[in-house]
This record gives structure tokens, sequence and C-alpha cells, in this order.
């Protein structure tokens, strides 16, 4: 596998159409693109929930201070 031409060919390539090269790139990024907004949603979603179960533990934690006291 020579990388030098290869490199040659995708130059070539696009010199000689632009138009159909930038197609074939974002045809071939629009998966991983698509990808990274899912993993971004579901890592959204886990720390909204973590975030959520720490507030839930601390509220536990201040009534059972509360109730020690009384």
């Amino acid at each position: 596998f020579d990388i030098k031409a290869w490199a040659e060919y995708l130059y070539n390539g696009a010199a000689k159409d632009p138009y159909d090269f930038l197609t074939t790139v974002i045809l071939a990024l629009t998966p991983l693109f698509l990808a990274s907004v899912v993993l971004c949603w579901k890592l959204a979603k886990m720390i909204e929930a973590r975030g959520k179960e720490q507030k839930k533990k601390q509220k536990r934690l201040e009534n059972i201070a509360k109730a020690k006291q009384l």
C-alpha cells in the first residue's frame, strides 16, 4: 500500500472534479457526525441523571442530619 500514490490519486481526483470529491467526503463523514450526535446526547443524559442523583443523596443526608439533631 503506497500512501504517496494514494494521496496523489486523491489530489488529482479533487482537482479534476471538486464537487464530486466534496460530495463523497460529506457522504463518508455523515455517519460519523450522526454517531457523534447520538453519543453526545447520551452523555448529556447521563450527566443530567448523575446530577439529579447527587442532589437527591445530598437532600437525604441533610434530612438525616436534621432528624439526628431533633
